[in-house]
């Protein structure tokens, strides 16, 4: 079996080794101490409290798996020189059918958020912009039919999150 490798700005891996250090030092020190004081209650089998715990306890241990993981099999794409969307870009489109302007940053889909206007390069859209030059317009396939965006802007490399 193929491992994947994850795609990511050099800025979104800073992101997730700090969610990882965070989870491993601050996280498992929080969880050892509702842990500590469930089992104070006394009767494991009937403590909703240290059930709550452990649950707690392996959600965490399954995000720092999962984090290392991606962290391991990352690889770092930064914004090409030249001027078509690529990897990090933040990218102004204009929606056709509507007029609709919308700003979006072209990231790996571990870092993806679209309601913060983080979209992955795996995406329909994301796939549609990688490679498009201002001016261009380019046609996402959607469930509702064929949507067609306008580049307008495209700002090169890095952005603050």
């Amino acid at each position: 079996m193929a491992t994947k490798v994850f795609k990511m700005t050099a800025a979104g891996k800073a992101e997730l080794e700090a969610e990882l250090e965070h989870l491993k030092s601050v996280g498992r020190d929080d969880i050892a101490e509702k842990l500590k004081v469930a089992r104070s209650y006394g009767d494991l089998s009937e403590n909703s409290e240290y059930d709550e715990a452990k649950s707690e306890q392996a959600k965490i241990e399954a995000r720092i798996g999962e984090l290392e993981y991606q962290l391991e099999h990352s690889e770092i794409v930064e914004s090409l020189d030249d001027d078509s969307v690529s990897m990090g870009d933040t990218v102004q489109v204009v929606r056709k059918n509507d007029k609709a302007k919308l700003t979006y940053k072209i990231v790996g889909y571990n870092q993806s958020n679209p309601a913060e206007g983080r979209i992955s390069d795996e995406s329909p859209v994301g796939k549609a912009l990688m490679g498009a030059k201002k001016g261009d317009t380019v046609v996402v396939e959607a469930p509702v039919g064929n949507i067609e965006f306008q580049i307008k802007k495209i700002t090169k490399g890095q952005m603050d999150n």
